[in-house]
């Protein structure tokens, strides 16, 4: 009987043993949840010591944290800079800006054979002194800017158009397992031109000795467009706080192909308001060609009568400050 009472006894201590470790079996987690939960409010309350390991993360997350602000203060200090100079660049810049090879003393003389060209050939016409003389100074002061001008807008829309394939390899590169520094030369042998370039001179400067920051932080003084200052600042900020590479060129990339969608649906959004500033501007020479196959003896006052010159210089700087406030205004930028 005392056998039999002992056995029920154990055989009831066993079972609720067995019933407790399969409730805290179960319900472990959820403890394990509440009782972080407490250390963490009486952390945050004041009245006990963060985790060794919990308050190591927070006094790393928040190092990284003050360390990349410094770092987009300094950079946006820098590129306000940047930006009041880039407003009016001297000559010089803007000549390496256009990918020339031009010096200041190359771009007087061809100004100066420009102007004489000119002067010569509306001599030649027939055309009064002091319009020959305008037409010299046109072309010296004149068509060597026009053509800076252009070649520098070209290149740097054909920069942006393959910046963000160049970007892609970066990405790619970073996730395979690349350096940086190999991405930077494969774009700089493989990619296309004016790309190719500036990157191929970001690898040269390295090999001088110079950083990977620094020599990124120049490439927008070369191109002066927001991708590029982009990529500067996303490079700028992983070589001093660290990070993801490959995702933040990898978001840098997505941002550069959306604005490059948005600069192409503005371009056919502003192509009916530029078709009409095509036809209106065109309508004066159209006319006045019209007026000298019809009746040319009188269209050619406007150039042999003195009056009839003035008439003319009158017309051309009406047309063009119409044609420029037309090009202003269906000239959006983003």
């Amino acid at each position: 009987m005392f056998s039999g009472g002992v056995s029920l006894i154990a055989i009831v201590v066993l079972a609720t043993l067995s019933a407790g470790g399969i409730a805290y079996g179960l319900l472990y987690g959820r403890i394990q949840e509440e009782d972080t939960a407490e250390k963490r409010l009486e952390f945050i309350q004041g009245k006990a010591k963060a985790p060794p390991n919990q308050g190591r993360n927070v006094q790393d997350a928040g190092r990284r944290r003050k360390s990349v602000q410094e770092t987009l203060k300094e950079l946006d200090q820098a590129q306000k800079a940047k930006a009041k100079q880039s407003k009016s660049p001297p000559m010089s810049v803007r000549i390496q800006q256009a990918g020339l090879s031009w010096s200041r003393r190359t771009f007087w003389v061809v100004g100066l054979v420009c102007g004489l060209v000119a002067f010569v050939i509306s001599w030649f016409l027939g055309a009064p002194l002091y319009l020959s003389v305008a037409f010299a100074a046109v072309g010296l002061l004149g068509l060597p800017r026009w053509y800076v001008n252009r070649r520098r807008k070209r290149r740097i829309a054909k920069f942006i158009d393959e910046f963000a394939n160049a970007v892609d390899v970066i990405v790619r590169g970073v996730k395979a397992g690349l350096p940086l520094n190999d991405c930077i030369k494969i774009i700089g042998n493989e990619s296309a031109e004016p790309v190719r370039g500036e990157f191929r001179q970001i690898s040269e400067t390295q090999a001088l000795g110079l950083g990977l920051s620094d020599s990124v932080a120049r490439l927008p003084d070369r191109v002066p467009t927001p991708e590029a200052s982009f990529f500067a600042i996303v490079i700028s900020i992983q070589q001093r706080a660290g990070g993801n590479l490959a995702e933040a060129l990898g978001n840098l990339s997505r941002v550069l192909r959306e604005r490059k969608k948005m600069k192409g649906k503005i371009g056919a959004m502003a192509m009916e308001a530029k078709a009409s500033a095509y036809i209106i501007g065109s309508l004066p020479l159209v006319v006045m060609g019209l007026v000298f196959i019809t009746s040319p003896a009188y269209i050619l006052l406007l150039f042999t009568d003195p009056i009839g010159h003035l008439i003319l210089v009158a017309s051309v700087l009406w047309m063009a400050t119409g044609v420029l406030v037309m090009r202003k205004m269906i000239n959006f930028d983003f």
